[in-house]
């Protein structure tokens, strides 16, 4: 059964969801957000092969996600965030704090620090270290220990 498209809707909540109102989709940018490059590292999320493919490609012909080869023979690919892709870490926090205050689970975030000055980045993105509004690009995430690392890239890759 095919979805609805909202990207004709007058409302940006509606165009936005249906980029990534899919939850495989947030994911695989959280997963970004934290490090992962390659199909393997997205995957050890859960997410089915096919599904994955499906959904790595809507994020690189939306622009959020940059598609590079890092290997030609056989040939492999890694998946970069654009510039439109971290702006979406501001959606990704809010829902993060929204499930650590409202759902059961592991009350253990992930790290928001500043590139600049390793400070630790607020909800609403002020740097406590030097007191800077931090723009996303700036923020390095620092995985939670719940959160699995990804696999680490081959020698030369």
């Amino acid at each position: 059964m095919r979805r609805k498209s909202f990207a004709e809707m007058s409302c940006p909540i509606a165009r936005t969801l249906d980029v990534v109102g899919e939850w495989w989709t947030l994911l695989i940018i959280r997963d970004a957000l934290v490090g992962a490059r390659r199909f393997d590292e997205f995957r050890q999320s859960g997410i089915a092969d096919n599904i994955l493919s499906a959904r790595l490609d809507l994020l690189v012909r939306e622009g959020i996600l940059e598609r590079r080869a890092y290997q030609l023979h056989p040939p492999r690919h890694e998946y970069l965030l654009t510039d439109k892709g971290y702006d979406l870490l501001p959606v990704v926090v809010s829902l993060g704090m929204w499930g650590l205050k409202w759902t059961e689970g592991p009350k253990d975030p992930p790290r928001f620090l500043h590139r600049r000055c390793d400070g630790e980045v607020t909800p609403n993105f002020l740097c406590a270290g030097c007191g800077e509004t931090v723009q996303p690009r700036e923020i390095r995430v620092e995985r939670a220990r719940w959160m699995a690392a990804p696999a680490a890239a081959p020698a030369g890759g």
